[in-house]
Formats: structure tokens, sequence, C-alpha cells
């Protein structure tokens, strides 16, 4: 086992030793660590000493902080309410994969542990540096502990420390105040801008000190409460500071020989390099990219999106209240109603929680339109005006809807995002306006970036419907080439793959005719094809609009 190794899991397990000699005082751990063997040693030996609780994120906030009984407020005629997990005192709750917890979840967890009493535990699963768990919480936990390179064989199980002495002698600890003058200045040295940390720290070298029996705290007490608690917050890496007059220092450069007043111990230099090996080993990573983590926003499993849906009332069904589950009081006293008689006859309604019935709706996501335009040579000296012009309409229509649009235009051997998705009307006719023509047609990337569009909406919660103005003359091919072969079959090839996505789509032919391989290709897509050669741009826009409404919304 190297150094490094030894001295990562022989601090990870002083931090559970000094936990579970002030739980309160030092209020829990952020421990960042994988799912793993190395992990379940840790937490073993977590639970040896302290009673835990696992909760989650996803959990409702009535499970966590309490709310109202509904069953039991109408059965009693008076507001009940129930106490969640995060008012009680007695174990240490366990927040799995913590780096997914919201900031409001966060708050409100961090509101518990000012009140006093609550001890909890961060699992940060986070498999990105930058991917941590909420701030306002690691803030206020003393001890932060990272198993990312320790290994299986590497995490031996310690000997026992005697924890239930220390725990007896903890409050007859004493500390000076040049213990925590020192703790001070080592936190601004090293960039630590909360004054809970050496506080923390302070409350650390307390708990250091009790476990190895003594009545005060001592200089190896101060250097584990720094490397423990400051160590893991440092932001930036502390410089020796300039010293024009080293020969001050040295008690026989003083007139008389006087002894300094202040309690003698080590110089603040000797507990930055005692604190040093312990610095992140990122931190220098880490100032580089600004010193910002990325906190709850992954896009992963388990994200939650906002969504503004709409749909229609659906039967109730049985179920408990919470989160944003909503509690249909009229199904519920129907349900209730018929058993009154068995349940006594003393005036009031009885309700029990198998008769509470929760509102349902079919829900329907938002649309997005994403148009594709051919902005080629060919295309522009054909109906580049009039397709703008059908487009616009589209839009107004969309825009009354509450339709995200989005614009992409291919030409030359690329495809551009003119237009995010996006509800600005003004925002879509800006860019629609400014639409430049000219050049090959590359229909394949213009359809595989439309693609590749609409799936990432579709990964938001988003309907996406592909709307394609082309006058199908496609003579750029995927890789750039002017091959028109080349360039057919690549169409041919990324079509089959957006209808294996079932992505709905209308293929709109602007050119002065129709061309029978856009219509093969419509067939392939499995889209609308709509060939236009005489309409104009109101025409056009009536038209598409029907049939996306007629045709994809049935």
């Amino acid at each position: 086992m190297s150094r490094d190794v030894a001295r990562s899991w022989a601090n990870a397990c002083l931090a559970l030793n000094l936990l579970a000699v002030d739980p309160v005082g030092l209020r829990g751990v952020a421990l960042r660590a994988r799912s793993g063997p190395v992990r379940d040693v840790f937490l073993d030996l977590l639970s040896r000493e302290i009673q835990t609780v696992r909760i989650h994120p996803a959990m409702s906030r009535e499970a966590l902080f309490g709310g109202l009984d509904i069953a039991a407020t109408l059965s009693a005629g008076r507001i009940m309410r129930t106490s969640g997990l995060m008012a009680g005192n007695d174990a240490c709750l366990l927040l799995a994969m913590a780096e997914r917890c919201g900031a409001e979840l966060a708050a409100e967890m961090a509101q518990c542990l000012e009140r006093g009493g609550r001890r909890m535990v961060l699992l940060d699963e986070g498999a990105e540096p930058g991917e941590t768990a909420p701030r306002a919480l690691m803030e206020r936990l003393a001890l932060h502990v990272c198993l990312d390179e320790i290994g299986r064989q590497q995490a031996q199980m310690p000997e026992t420390p005697r924890i239930d002495e220390a725990r007896l002698r903890l409050a007859d600890i004493t500390a000076t105040d040049d213990a925590l003058r020192r703790l001070v200045v080592l936190a601004a040295r090293l960039g630590v801008d909360s004054l809970r940390a050496p506080y923390l720290a302070l409350k650390a070298a307390k708990a250091n000190a009790a476990l190895r029996l003594g009545w005060r705290v001592e200089d190896e007490d101060i250097a584990v409460g720094a490397g423990l608690v400051l160590a893991p917050r440092a932001t930036v890496i502390p410089e020796p500071p300039d010293d024009p007059n080293p020969g001050d220092h040295h008690p026989e450069s003083r007139e008389g020989g006087a002894e300094d007043s202040r309690p003698q111990g080590p110089p603040d230099e000797i507990l930055v390099e005692a604190v040093r090996p312990q610095l992140p080993g990122n931190l220098i990573d880490g100032l580089r990219d600004g010193g910002h983590a990325r906190v709850a926003k992954g896009a992963g499993v388990g994200r939650k999106h906002r969504s503004n849906r709409r749909g229609r009332p659906l039967p109730s069904r049985p179920g408990r209240p919470g989160g944003d589950a909503r509690v249909d009081l009229a199904a519920t006293l129907r349900t209730a109603a018929p058993w009154q008689g068995l349940r006594g006859r003393d005036g009031s309604v009885k309700v029990l929680p198998s008769d509470i019935r929760l509102k349902r709706y079919e829900e329907k996501s938002d649309r997005l339109l994403i148009f594709a335009v051919d902005a080629s040579g060919s295309a522009a000296m054909a109906r580049l005006g009039d397709a703008k012009g059908a487009v616009e309409i589209l839009l107004s229509r969309a825009y009354a809807s509450r339709d995200h649009v989005a614009l992409i235009a291919f030409r030359g051997n690329r495809a551009d995002l003119l237009l995010p998705p996006t509800r600005s009307l003004l925002q879509a006719k800006r860019r629609l306006t400014a639409l430049p023509g000219g050049g090959g047609t590359p229909l394949a990337t213009g359809l595989r970036a439309a693609g590749d569009l609409a799936l990432q909406a579709r990964g938001q919660g988003l309907t996406p419907i592909l709307v394609l103005l082309t006058d199908g003359r496609a003579n750029v091919a995927l890789d750039g080439s002017g091959n028109r072969a080349k360039a057919r079959e690549h169409t041919t090839a990324v079509a089959r793959c957006l209808a294996g996505e079932g992505l709905p789509c209308v293929v709109l032919d602007t050119g002065n005719r129709p061309q029978a391989v856009l219509a093969d290709l419509a067939r392939i897509l499995a889209a609308q094809y709509l060939p236009l050669p005489r309409a104009d741009s109101a025409t056009l826009g009536k038209t598409i609009f029907q049939t996306i409404r007629d045709g994809l919304d049935a």
C-alpha cells in the first residue's frame, strides 16, 4: 500500500472515530465514493457506533419534513400533521446520491442542521470531478472524506478505540485562544471563506483530544482538525509569507531575552506543512477551471425537469399523498361515505388512508417544430422566398399555440442551427429573414442535424415534429464531397435511422414540380409528403399547419 493511500484510509477511519465521539458538534461527514466494497466497509464502521437511516433526494417533502395528515385531519375534524425523518434526533441520516440533491431541498436540510441536534452523512457518488453535493450542506458538515483512490485490499478494518470513554471526557476538554487563532489564520491562507470551517476544525481538535484521552487541545489535535476540516475545503495553495527579518522570531534576538507571553507551540508554517499533504489532489485543476463545481445539474438518470404540461383529467386512483400528488377530495369522500355506518355514528366523517384518492391527468408534453430549410443555390433560385414566408406563417401559428420552434439551415457542406428551441416569435423571424442562400445541397447533413436536435428535445420531455423544406436535389454527401450518388445514399441511410426513432415528419417539396426522389424520401421517413409547386407562402403555411394538426395530433 502506498503512503498516500495509507494516509487517506487512516484519515477516513479517524474521521469516523471523531464523528462517533462528537456527532452533534461535528454534524456529520461528506463521503465521496462510488458504490463498492470500500464504501461498504466505511459505512459498516459507521453503523457500529451510530444508528443510521437512509434517505434519498427523490423522497417526498412530507416524508422528510412532515406535512398534513389528510386521513387523520378528516377523521378528527382538526388539523393533524405528520413528523418527517428530518425532525427526529435519534439517528444519523444517510443522504444517498447527494450530488443529485436540488438547491431547494438542500436549503431546507441546511436549516434543520442549523437548528442543532441533526446529523447527516452525504453519500456523494458523483462520476466527474465537478459533480458534487450541494455546498449548503457540505459547508455545515465538519468532515469531508474521499475514498476514490483506495482499493478493496487497502481498506482494512482498524482497531476500535475507546469511544465511550472519549465521549465522557469530551465536555472537559479545553482549548486556548491561540488554537482558534491558528485555525482562523490557516483557513484564510487556504482560501476558506466560511467562518464555520475554523469553528468545526476546533470541534474536531477537541474530539481528537478526547479520543487520545487528553484534557486539553494540543498541537497534534490542531493539526488533525486542520487536516480533516480545512484541507478538503482549500481553494488556494498557501504560499510562504514574506519575512524580511527572520531573526526577529528567535527569543535571543529580543531585548533582555524576554520570552513570548503567547502559549508556545509550533509556528504557523509548521501547521501549514502538516496540512499540505492532505490538500485535494485536484486543487490545481480546480483552480485552472475557475473553481466552479457543478452541483445537482447532471443530465443522467434521476434528473428532474420542470414542465408546463397540459392534459385532461382521468379517473382518480388510490394512493398516498406526497410530493406532487394532489388529493381528489370529492372522490375520497365518495369512497369513504358507504362505510360510515360501520365506522360509528358520532356525526363526524371517518376517513381511512385506504379511502384517499389522488388526481390523475393525461399529460401532453409541449411540442417542438423543427424547421430544416434547404438554403442551397437551387432552392434559392426556386422557392426559398416562398418557403421563408410559409415558415413565418407557421411561426406565428406556433406562437399562438405556445409551441416551441427551432430553425436549421443547410447549404454548402454544413447544417447550422440558426435558432435553438424557443418561443420567441421576434427572434425567430429575425433569424429567418437573415437566412442566406447559395451553395450545394447537403440534404443528409441537414436531416442528421435535425434528427439530433429532435432526439435531444425528446429526452427533455418535448414532442418534436420535423418539417423539411427542400427541392430534393441532394448533391453533397456527409463527408462534404460533391457526389450525387453518394449524397442520395447517405440521405437514404439517415432517413432510415430517423424512421427507426419514430420521429413525426412533414416533407415539403418546394421545387417547381413534384420530385419523385422526395416522395420516396417521405415514404422512408414515414412522413407526410406535400408537393406544392404552385402555392404561395400563405397556402404553404396553411397546408403545413393543417397537416401537422390533423395528421400528427390525432
